[in-house]
C-alpha cells in the first residue's frame, strides 16, 4: 500500500505509527518527488514524500482507515495498493506474522 504527503516527517509518522501498530510489517519513506496535480480546480505543483507499507490482506482495511486518520490531507488523501503476485515463502510469511494485529 502506498500514499504521498506533503513533508518527509508526515510520511514517517504514518510509517511509524502503522508498524508499531502491525498493521504494517514495515514501511519504506522515499523522497522528496516534484508533483503537478488538479487541486480546488487549480493546477498546482509541489514536493511529496511517499510511504510505501508491506501489509497483508488481513488488516489492508484497516490500514487504509489509519492512514487516513493521521494523513494531514484530510479528503483527498492518496492511498493506493497492488497485489503481490509473487514472493518468496519467508518474506510473504514476515509480512503475515508481523500483520497479525491484535483486536
Amino acid at each position: 500500500m502506498t500514499s504521498a504527503t506533503p513533508t518527509e516527517e508526515d510520511a514517517q509518522t504514518i510509517a511509524r505509527t502503522v508498524v508499531a501498530e502491525r498493521l504494517a510489517a514495515g514501511a519504506e519513506v522515499t523522497g522528496p518527488a516534484m508533483s503537478v496535480f488538479w487541486h480546488n480546480d487549480e493546477l498546482g505543483e509541489g514536493q511529496e514524500w511517499r510511504v510505501t507499507l508491506k501489509t497483508s490482506a488481513v488488516v489492508r482495511d484497516r490500514l487504509a482507515a489509519r492512514i487516513l486518520e493521521l494523513h494531514p490531507w484530510a479528503g483527498s488523501s492518496e492511498i493506493t495498493a497492488s497485489p503481490v503476485e509473487w514472493a518468496m515463502d519467508r518474506y510473504a510469511d514476515w509480512v503475515e506474522k508481523f500483520t497479525a494485529a491484535k483486536e
